[in-house]
């Protein structure tokens, strides 16, 4: 993941002084109510940037506006140098540029293979002998030149999905919008295709927009995820730094497991502070401006470790096995911890360390 990071922040240095899509306080509305509200952000050329959120919290209604399928109400979008949207400039979909994946494939059930990915390539008037080319290259990327010539009722899902892969990267789109697209999928299958598409996205060299509820989908795929709420995104960050480092407690709660307990902080430096939890002093991350006073501390579960010794105690109320790991629920001062162990605790109470937290942001 840090490698990820990495990365990505070279390829932004390295960048031309324009993102590959700039966002300034885009707004839109439906009958009075506010699906997108003011979002601002920029994103890297060939960065795959993933929007983060539950059901209804915006993030359809944003990439159909960057593709231009809705009008938006306020706010400008940017396109490379292009501004295609907002303060009068409203370029029609067909005209931006951009390649869109959605959930449901949209493939001509009456086209072959060959001819679903070479849709774009006769659209855009292109030579048989370039068109061609293009449209091998793009089967060959996905492993699907076997099946050219079948048609999509012959496909399995996962198969259906690199077929509309193929597609986008056989527009050659600078920019590739992608809603949800392994939504339909056997879990089995979201493994593979995950990795199907982190290869088709550094093939393309495209800037890749990417729509998810699925947290653990945006972890393994993104550079960077903006979590929205509410039609805002609360926190744009790499996953780790999400993770390790929320900036709200919604933030904290949406991204994996975590319990917000109240403690005091009695003093702070470089990153770093000591809180008092239960009447024991302990040491966690927080961020550099943090002050002493009462404050809200994320504990995940790896914080914990059960140990006779330890300085807190707890309840065990119940525990499920996660494959590899029981996952513990853990009633301590009437917060509920979660605690995880490779054996199963009894339930009752134990004696737990909590070896780390992050204090939120005041």
């Amino acid at each position: 993941m840090e490698g990820k990071t990495a990365g990505a922040s070279k390829a932004r240095q390295s960048a031309p002084s324009h993102p590959g899509i700039a966002l300034c306080a885009l707004t839109k509305r439906f009958a009075g109510t506010t699906a997108v509200d003011k979002v601002t952000v920029d994103i890297a050329p060939g960065e795959f940037f993933v929007v983060l959120g539950p059901s209804g919290c915006g993030k359809s209604t944003l990439l159909r506006a960057i593709a231009g399928l809705e009008n938006v109400d306020g706010g400008t979008i940017h396109l490379g140098p292009r501004h295609v949207a907002g303060e009068g400039a409203a370029v029609p979909p067909e005209d931006r540029g951009v390649a869109v994946v959605f959930q449901s494939y949209a493939l001509w059930p009456h086209m072959s293979v060959r001819k679903n990915v070479g849709f774009p390539t006769q659209a855009a008037g292109l030579a048989k002998p370039e068109a061609t080319a293009i449209v091998d290259r793009a089967l060959d990327a996905v492993a699907l030149t076997p099946l050219a010539e079948r048609k999509p009722a012959a496909l399995s899902g996962g198969q259906q999905q690199r077929v509309a892969l193929a597609r986008c990267l056989a527009s050659r789109a600078d920019v590739v919008l992608m809603d949800e697209p392994l939504a339909n999928l056997d879990p089995h299958l979201r493994g593979a295709m995950e990795t199907e598409l982190m290869r088709v996205h550094k093939a393309s060299g495209a800037t890749t927009l990417y729509i998810t509820h699925d947290q653990r989908e945006a972890m393994a795929l993104a550079d960077r995820i903006a979590v929205m709420r509410n039609g805002r995104f609360e926190q744009v960050a790499a996953p780790q730094i999400l993770y390790d480092r929320p900036a709200t407690e919604a933030v904290a709660r949406f991204i994996g497991r975590a319990a917000i307990v109240p403690v005091e902080v009695l003093a702070a430096h470089a990153g770093t502070a000591q809180v008092r939890l239960a009447g024991h002093a302990i040491e966690v991350a927080a961020p550099t401006d943090q002050a002493p006073g009462p404050a809200q501390l994320v504990v995940r579960p790896g914080d914990l470790a059960p140990t006779s010794d330890g300085p807190l105690q707890g309840e065990i109320t119940s525990a499920v096995y996660r494959g590899g790991v029981y996952e513990h629920d853990l009633d301590f001062a009437g917060a509920a911890l979660v605690l995880d162990s490779p054996h199963r605790l009894p339930s009752g109470p134990t004696r737990f360390a909590l070896s780390s937290g992050w204090v939120l942001p005041a």
